[in-house]
Formats: C-alpha cells, sequence, structure tokens
C-alpha cells in the first residue's frame, strides 16, 4: 500500500502540539483593520486550538 499523502494546504494552516491538541491562526486579520478596534486587532494575532469536533478530521489531513 503506498504512503497516505498529507492535505498541503492544511500541512500549511496547523501544527500539532506537545499535548497532541492543533494549533491554528484565527480568522479576520487580512484586510480591513482600520474599523477594528487595537484590542480586537492585538487578540487576532495569537493562536488557538482547533475546535474538538473538527479535530480528528484535521488530524487526518495533516497526517499526525
Amino acid at each position: 500500500m503506498p504512503k497516505m499523502k498529507s492535505h498541503s494546504g492544511a500541512r500549511k494552516r496547523f501544527k500539532k502540539t506537545g499535548s497532541g491538541k492543533v494549533k491554528r491562526k484565527k480568522a479576520g486579520r487580512r484586510h480591513i483593520l482600520t474599523k477594528k478596534s487595537p484590542k480586537t486587532k492585538r487578540q487576532l494575532r495569537k493562536d488557538t486550538t482547533v475546535d474538538e469536533t473538527q479535530e480528528k478530521r484535521i488530524k487526518q489531513m495533516i497526517n499526525s
């Protein structure tokens, strides 16, 4: 059986943490930033974890 290929788009967007959770960036930081408050933009800088309901699917995509 050949090797499983990972989803290259998902591999670029997600990282696995030491505890086995999946890290992702927050949405809404690309453009139209003038109307967003500094507090909102600051909070969007931080990474967050993928929701538990999606975690299994993403782990399969990134092959880990």
